[in-house]
């Protein structure tokens, strides 16, 4: 059994030790602060690694794109016992990032929160996006968002594994394109690929709620 206090304190120190609070214009103590209130949800939560998928975690803390910019945290992943960082493919556009919302059936209002029951989703890999987003809709569950994969891969390196990566359909931009975080010359890659194409090494990742300090909801 992982302790919740423990596995959050881990998680803070990561995102501290990665220069979280700089690149979100904070002090360390200030981005403590803003984390904090979510150590008592965190503590409901299981954080047992173990779940319906075969590859399960009890919460991630994500700190949303408003402080943080994918462009900025997608090169501070890397693989386990790996150094070299992660990118972003070169098929997204400059600024093309920014157009990547969360559906509209997922409002992200806080800066910092916790996702909670996550599942990696190989299930999954070789299924349409669209189909495998029913699913996972179908089940009262939702599709993780670009932030939230990234955070995922940041405080478990281990969840991106080769033929077992994972789309990130909770961020669309209005077209067919979905977005993924897979492997790529020994780095993390965030790409896109085309929500009617089956991937035979790509998930889709999801969780069972997002939770605030104040409010829950999935």
């Amino acid at each position: 059994m992982v302790d919740a206090d423990i596995e959050f304190q881990r998680q803070v120190v990561n995102l501290v030790g990665l220069g979280y609070p700089a690149l979100a214009g904070m002090g360390a103590t200030e981005f403590r602060d803003l984390v904090e209130p979510l150590r008592v949800t965190a503590r409901s939560v299981d954080a047992q690694r173990a779940g319906g998928s075969a590859y399960h975690v009890g919460f991630v803390i994500v700190v949303a794109r408003e402080l943080v910019a994918p462009e900025v945290s997608v090169p501070l992943l890397t693989l386990p016992g790996k150094k070299k960082g992660g990118v972003v493919d070169r098929n997204y556009k400059q600024g093309e990032l920014a157009r990547f919302v969360p559906l509209e059936d997922l409002p992200i209002t806080s800066a910092a929160y916790l996702i909670v029951d996550v599942e990696r989703g190989e299930e999954f890999c070789d299924v349409k996006p669209v189909d495998a987003t029913a699913t996972i809709k179908a089940r009262g569950r939702t599709p993780l968002t670009i932030e939230e994969g990234i955070a995922l891969a940041t405080h478990f390196p281990d969840a991106l594994e080769k033929n077992k990566c994972f789309m990130l359909a909770g961020s669309r931009c209005g077209d067919k394109r979905v977005p993924a975080l897979w492997i790529s010359e020994n780095a993390p890659k965030l790409g896109w690929c085309w929500n009617g194409n089956p991937h035979t090494w790509l998930g889709t990742a999801s969780c069972g709620s997002r939770v605030t300090a104040r409010t829950s909801g999935t």
